[in-house]
This record gives structure tokens, C-alpha cells and sequence, in this order.
């Protein structure tokens, strides 16, 4: 009897192992809604800042440690659907939001990607282009 139970024993201690491992898997989009802060300012003064709501992305400049801010970009957003990364979305420019200001970007879309907890995109100033990392708040 001893040495029928050791074998069912061993696949009912594999079979729950086995079903431990797939419940730690991510089960759905990351939620990028909310405020963003730049993580790769050579400043802690002047960096980028965003927030994101359901469907529009807002960029602005930030100086004077934030006392000012300036409209960068304004634009559509469109959330992520399942749980791969990176997830990459063009945003479409809100050009009533941004023709005034005159910091904004005048490129009708920007694309911009989320991996691994953050989010990127390309800023061109000045004819210096730099990659902007952002981290939620």
C-alpha cells in the first residue's frame, strides 16, 4: 500500500506546485493613468512632468523646482489592452491645447513607450533631441 501512495503522492505535490506558478503571472494592462515625474533630469529644478488621464497625455515643462510650468504636449492617449511590454502608442497632438504656447511641441503625433515601470518618448529643443524617462508618482 506504502508504495502505491509515494508515486500519487509526488504528482499531487507537482501538480499544486505547478498551480502556484501561474497565479504570480500579470493578469492585465498596467494602468498608466495618473502623474508622471521625470527620472533622468540633470535637475532637480527643471524637469518634465505629465498626467494622464483615460484618454489625453499632458507633458509640461517644469522650472524653478515647480513654480513654473509650460505646456510641452497635449495630446490623445490610448491604454494598454493586455499586459505585454513594451507598450507603444502614437499620441495625436491637441493643436488648439498647444499652437499658443510656445514651449509646446508643433509635431502633429508623438510616440511614446511604457516598459518596466516607466515611460519614454524623444524631446527635440533647440535642435538637441534627448530621451525623456518618466516615472509614475
Amino acid at each position: 500500500m506504502k508504495k502505491l501512495l509515494a508515486p500519487l503522492a509526488l504528482a499531487v505535490s507537482l501538480a499544486l506546485t505547478g498551480c502556484g506558478a501561474v497565479a504570480s503571472t500579470p493578469t492585465g494592462p498596467a494602468d498608466l493613468t495618473g502623474d508622471w515625474k521625470q527620472s533622468n533630469s540633470a535637475s532637480a529644478d527643471a524637469y518634465q512632468q505629465a498626467t494622464i488621464t483615460s484618454d489625453e497625455i499632458t507633458v509640461e515643462w517644469v522650472a524653478n523646482g515647480g513654480d513654473t510650468t509650460s505646456i510641452y504636449w497635449v495630446g490623445t492617449f490610448d491604454a494598454p489592452t493586455d499586459a505585454s511590454e513594451p507598450y507603444t502608442w502614437t499620441s495625436k497632438r491637441d493643436a488648439a491645447a498647444t499652437d499658443s504656447a510656445l514651449l509646446a511641441s508643433q509635431s502633429d503625433t508623438k510616440e511614446f513607450t511604457y516598459a518596466g515601470g516607466a515611460i519614454s518618448y524623444e524631446v527635440t529643443a533647440l535642435g538637441t533631441t534627448t530621451k525623456v524617462n518618466l516615472k509614475k508618482k
